[in-house]
C-alpha cells in the first residue's frame, strides 16, 4: 500500500510539472485496422496524457487535422479517441507500405500541443485483379521444353502480407508455373513449357491463371489464357541481360537517351530481324514516360519525370523477331530516379488563435506551423524563421513542427493587426524558399477610460425653459473599441444641500443632460454638479467631468413703480405754482425691474393731452419738469400718464397716472414726493433758488459719490491694490456711470434735480448686488442692473487714492 501511495505521488509530481509548462509537445502513437466501424475506440488520450476526466474537461481539448474528413474524435467525458469515419487505407495511402494519420490535440489550460499518430493496418479487403480477363499467347510447336513465357502481373491494392504472394495454374500436361519474387518487388509468374507441343494434335490450349494474396483467408483473381500453338521459326531472340538498371535525374529533358537494349537471334533473314517493344501495361503505362526505338532498342525520355511522384520505374520490354510465327524474348529495365531540388518548402498553418487579446502574456501560443518539402535528402531539410519585425517568435517543437508564440507586448490601440511573414528555406543547392503570411488580429481589452474634452464644461441655459429640455449633450472619447468604448453617464457627488436630482437628469446612453424644472434667474443664477462616464468593459473604467450650469436672464418681469406712486389704475396728484419757471421740478417717478442687464434698463416716457405741451420727463431719471412758464390759456389741471419700459426683447412696461394741479401761490404747493418721510429738509427750501440748487446738488452729489465708492470698495475688497483705476462715465441725459477693471458699477444720477438717486449696476455676469440709494440715504433698494455700453457715452476716469 505504501508503494502504491509513493507511485501516485510520483505521477502527481510529473503531472504538475507537465501542466506548469507554458507550451509542451509530445507524440502519441496508436494502431488500428482499416475499415473498422464508426465508434471503434483507438486509444485513451486522457490516460496517455495523464489527465483525469475533470482535467480533460477543464483544458478544453480540441482536435485539429489536415484532412478532408474528420476520421477521429475524442469523447470529452472519457478521453477515448474513437473512429468517426470509415478508413480506406488504399484511398489514403496508395502504393505505400506504411500508412498513418497525423492529428493534433490542443489543450488550452495550460496551453499544450500533442501530436497523435495513428498507424492504419491493412486488412485483406481487396482481391488480386488482372487488367484483362483473357489473353492469348502464341507458342511455336518447335518450342523446347523449359521455354518460359512471362504472364501478366495481378495487382492487389492491399500491401504487405495481403498483397499478391503466389500464382497457380489449372492442372495440365504441357505447362507449369515458375513463381518469381524479387524482395520488395512484385511477385510474378512465368509459364514454363513442360512437354513438347504438337499443333496437329492440339492447336489451342486453354489455361486458367489464379493469383492469390497472403490474407487469411486468401483472396484470388483469375485470368483466362489461350495458348496458340504455332509452327516453324524455331529460334527466339535472346537479351544480353535479363535485368537492366539505369539512373535518370528528375526533370530530364524529353529525348534524353537512357540506354540501348541488345538482343540477338540465331535465325537468319526475317526470322532473325528483331523488333523492340514494351510489353505488359499495368497501372503504369511505360509509353507515357518513355519511348523505345523499335529497330535499335534505344530507350529515351518521353514525359516529365518527377521524383516526388515516382522514385523508380520497372519497365518490361520484349524483343520479337519477324519470323512466321514470330518468336520473342523478354527482359526488365529498372529506372531509378535521382532527386534534384525542384520543390520549394510548403508552409501549413493550423490551430491559429486569432484574434488574440492585447494583454496576452509573453510565450502565449498563437498558431502551429508545419513545414514540408517533397524533395528528399538535404533537399528536403528545412530551416524556418520569421522575417518581419513583429512581437512574435517561432519555437521548434518536433522536427518540422513549430509553435508561433507571443514575444513582446501587444497594444491594439497602436497596432490592431499583425502580418507575420514566415520564410522556410531548404538546404538544397541552389536553396529554394517559400514564405507565408499569418494574419493575427489583436482583440481589445478595456485598458483606456473614456475621456471628456475638458474637466470643466460651462453650460449656458436660458431661464424659463420648458421642463424636459436638453440643455447639453456630453460626448467622450475612448481609445478602446466595441463594448469597451461604449460609455454610460450618471450624476455623482453633488452637494447634499442642492437637490440636483430634482433639477436635472442625464440620459445614461446618449449623455444628454435634461432639465427637470424651469429655472428662474432671479432665484438661481448658477449651480454645478459632476457627471461620471463609465465604459462597458470588464472591469469598467470611468472618468469625471464638472458641469457648471449658468442661468441666462430673460425679460420676464415688468417694471415696478415705487412709492409714493402706484401703478396704473389709480390717480396720483401733484401741485405746482402758477409762477413756476421752465424746468420747475414737478415729481420723480421711480421704478425697478427684477430682471438684469438690458432687461432691467428702464426708460421713462410722458403722455399729455393734445395741445398741452407743458411738461417733460427725463428718460433715464424719471423726473417730471416744466418745459415753459404758465400762461393764462393753460388748464388748471393736467392729467399725465408716465410709461416706464425696460430694454428687453420684447419690451415690458408699467404706467402710472399723475394729475398736476396749478395753484396760485407757492405755499399751496404740496408734492407727494416732498412729503415722503426722508431726510431731505436741507434741500426742501431751495426750490426758490433753482439755479443755485442745481449747482450745489451737483457738487455735493459728486463728493458723496466719491465717498460712497471709496467706502464701498474698502468694505468689500479691503484694498484697491488688486484693481485698476475706477472709471466714471457721463451720459447725454445727465446720468453718470462708475466702473472698475474687475467689476463695473453703473451709477445713474441727474445734475438738475432737487433730490437725486444713485443706482449702481454691476457687470453683466455673474451679477452682484447693486443699490438704489437716495442722495440723503433715505431710500434704498437692492437690485441687479447692467447698463449698455453705447458709443455716445462719455468716460471720465477718476483715480481714487
Amino acid at each position: 500500500m505504501a508503494a502504491r501511495t509513493q507511485w501516485d505521488n510520483t505521477w502527481s509530481l510529473v503531472f504538475t510539472l507537465f501542466w506548469l509548462c507554458d507550451w509542451s509537445v509530445a507524440q502519441i502513437s496508436y494502431t488500428i485496422s482499416e475499415e473498422v466501424d464508426k465508434g471503434t475506440a483507438v486509444g485513451n488520450v486522457a490516460k496517455d496524457l495523464n489527465l483525469s476526466v475533470q482535467q480533460l474537461q477543464s483544458t478544453n481539448l480540441q482536435m485539429t487535422h489536415g484532412y478532408k474528413k474528420l476520421y477521429f474524435d475524442i469523447n470529452r467525458e472519457s478521453g477515448v479517441l474513437f473512429v468517426t469515419e470509415k478508413i480506406d487505407r488504399e484511398e489514403l495511402c496508395p502504393n505505400l507500405a506504411r500508412c498513418s494519420l497525423n492529428i493534433e490535440a490542443v489543450l488550452s489550460n495550460p496551453r499544450s500541443l500533442h501530436r497523435i499518430e495513428v498507424l492504419i493496418n491493412d486488412i485483406n479487403d481487396n482481391a488480386p485483379l488482372f487488367l484483362e480477363e483473357v489473353i492469348a499467347i502464341d507458342i511455336f510447336e518447335s518450342s523446347y521444353v523449359g521455354e518460359r513465357h512471362p504472364l501478366p502481373v495481378a495487382h492487389d491494392e492491399d500491401v504487405g502480407s495481403n498483397s499478391v504472394k503466389t500464382y497457380k495454374i489449372n492442372p495440365n500436361e504441357y505447362f507449369s508455373l515458375d513463381i518469381q519474387s524479387a524482395g520488395d518487388q512484385s511477385v510474378s509468374a512465368e509459364l514454363v513449357l513442360q512437354k513438347a507441343l504438337d499443333r496437329e494434335k492440339e492447336p489451342v490450349i486453354d489455361l486458367i491463371l489464379t493469383a492469390m494474396d497472403g490474407g487469411k483467408p486468401p483472396k484470388t483473381g483469375t485470368l483466362q489464357i489461350k495458348v496458340n500453338v504455332l509452327d516453324v521459326n524455331d529460334n527466339s531472340p535472346v537479351f544480353s541481360k535479363s535485368l537492366y538498371k539505369i539512373q535518370v535525374t528528375e526533370n530530364a529533358n524529353i529525348g534524353t537517351s537512357l540506354l540501348t537494349l541488345s538482343a540477338s537471334d540465331l535465325d537468319e533473314g526475317v526470322n532473325g530481324q528483331i523488333v523492340y517493344t514494351f510489353t505488359e501495361r499495368t497501372r503504369f503505362n511505360p509509353e507515357e514516360m518513355f519511348s523505345i526505338d523499335n529497330n535499335s532498342g534505344e530507350l529515351t525520355v518521353k514525359g516529365s519525370i518527377d521524383f516526388e511522384e515516382n522514385q523508380a520505374f520497372e519497365i518490361r520490354v520484349q524483343a520479337r523477331d519477324k519470323g512466321t510465327p514470330p518468336r520473342s524474348a523478354h527482359s526488365k529495365v529498372l529506372v531509378e530516379v535521382v532527386d534534384v531540388n525542384d520543390n520549394a518548402p510548403e508552409i501549413l498553418v493550423s490551430s491559429l488563435m486569432s484574434p488574440i487579446k492585447e494583454d496576452a502574456e509573453k510565450g502565449t501560443a498563437v498558431a502551429t506551423v508545419t513545414v514540408t518539402d517533397r524533395d528528399g535528402g538535404k533537399n528536403g531539410q528545412i530551416n524556418c524563421k520569421i522575417i518581419s519585425s513583429v512581437p512574435f517568435k517561432l519555437k521548434s517543437n518536433y522536427k518540422n513542427y513549430y509553435s508561433l508564440l507571443v514575444d513582446g507586448p501587444l497594444d491594439r490601440e497602436n497596432i490592431s493587426k499583425y502580418d507575420i511573414s514566415i520564410e522556410a528555406i531548404d538546404e538544397g543547392s541552389p536553396a529554394l524558399s517559400s514564405t507565408a503570411v499569418i494574419v493575427v488580429q489583436v482583440s481589445d481589452v478595456n485598458d483606456n477610460p473614456p475621456r471628456f474634452a475638458d474637466s470643466l464644461i460651462n453650460v449656458f441655459v436660458k431661464e424659463n425653459i420648458p421642463t424636459g429640455t436638453t440643455i447639453h449633450k456630453l460626448t467622450t472619447f475612448d481609445s478602446d473599441s466595441d463594448e469597451n468604448a461604449k460609455s454610460t453617464y450618471s450624476l455623482i457627488n453633488y452637494p447634499k444641500n442642492v437637490q440636483i436630482s430634482s433639477m436635472v437628469t442625464i440620459n445614461s446612453d446618449t449623455g444628454e443632460i435634461i432639465s427637470l424644472q424651469s429655472f428662474n434667474y432671479e432665484e438661481l443664477k448658477t449651480f454645478q454638479f459632476k457627471v461620471q462616464a463609465t465604459d462597458s468593459g470588464v472591469p469598467p473604467l470611468s472618468s469625471n467631468v464638472t458641469i457648471k450650469v449658468l442661468i441666462l436672464d430673460e425679460n420676464d418681469n415688468n417694471p415696478t413703480i415705487l412709492a409714493p406712486y402706484s401703478e396704473h389704475g389709480s390717480v396720483n396728484s401733484e401741485t405746482i405754482p402758477y409762477s413756476a419757471e421752465a424746468g420747475y421740478f414737478v415729481a420723480k417717478i421711480r421704478a425697478v425691474d427684477a430682471d438684469s442687464g438690458y432687461n432691467a434698463l428702464l426708460s421713462y416716457h410722458l403722455s399729455e393731452p393734445k395741445g398741452n405741451n407743458l411738461f417733460r420727463i427725463g428718460t433715464s431719471t424719471g423726473e417730471i419738469r416744466t418745459k415753459r412758464r404758465m400762461s393764462d390759456n393753460d388748464l388748471k389741471t393736467h392729467p399725465l400718464v408716465v410709461l416706464v419700459s425696460d430694454n428687453g426683447e420684447p419690451s415690458l412696461s408699467a404706467t402710472v397716472s399723475i394729475e398736476v394741479m396749478v395753484v396760485e401761490s407757492t405755499a399751496d404747493v404740496q408734492t407727494q414726493f416732498r412729503h415722503v418721510p426722508i431726510k431731505e429738509d436741507s434741500f426742501s427750501d431751495l426750490n426758490l433758488y433753482l439755479l443755485i440748487a442745481i449747482v450745489s446738488v451737483s457738487v455735493i452729489f459728486l463728493l458723496s459719490l466719491i465717498s460712497l465708492i471709496a467706502v464701498r470698495c474698502h468694505r468689500t475688497d479691503g484694498t484697491f491694490s488688486r484693481y485698476s483705476a475706477p472709471m466714471i462715465t457721463t451720459h447725454p441725459d445727465g446720468s453718470w456711470s462708475y466702473s472698475k477693471a474687475t467689476q463695473q458699477y453703473d451709477v445713474c444720477f441727474s445734475s438738475d434735480t432737487l433730490k437725486s438717486d444713485v443706482v449702481v449696476f454691476p457687470a453683466p455676469f455673474p451679477p452682484a448686488d447693486a443699490e438704489l440709494i437716495s442722495i440723503n440715504g433715505g431710500d434704498t433698494f437692492t437690485r441687479t442692473q447692467t447698463l449698455p455700453n453705447k458709443e455716445k457715452v462719455r468716460y471720465l476716469q477718476i483715480n481714487i487714492v
